[in-house]
């Protein structure tokens, strides 16, 4: 069972969000969560919001089959690029040079985990 969040025009650059993904991708849940909560990083904010409603959405979809947080790991964390600001600010000579406020938007997937000798 998989379960997805999307957060949409996140004021940081995707570069800055890629590498907090690369540090969650494939990793179970609870120990994702721990990383994120100790990360001395200011933009780990979104990327922990948007990890705690995938696990949320897992959650729920579920059903009556119970799963929890220890039951589903990162299948999926990706970030793109979104619409980009752009503002002007005086450069030498009289030119302008251009300011670009970048924008992300980020998806993460989350699986439960496959039990050995069990296929669906």
């Amino acid at each position: 069972m998989e379960a997805r969040a999307i957060s949409y025009y996140q004021r940081v650059s995707p570069k800055k969000i890629n590498r907090i993904l690369e540090l969650i991708r494939n990793r179970d849940v609870p120990e994702a969560l721990n990383i994120l909560t100790f990360l001395n990083k200011p933009t780990k904010l979104s990327v922990l919001k948007t990890l705690r409603s995938a696990v949320a959405n897992a959650i729920n979809t579920a059903g009556k089959v119970k799963v929890s947080e220890k039951d589903l790991f990162v299948k999926q964390a990706v970030v793109n690029g979104g619409p980009m600001m752009k503002r002007w600010q005086p450069g030498p000579r009289g030119s302008a040079s251009i300011i670009r406020h970048r924008t992300s938007h980020i998806l993460i997937v989350v699986a439960t985990k496959e039990k050995e000798g069990v296929k669906k």
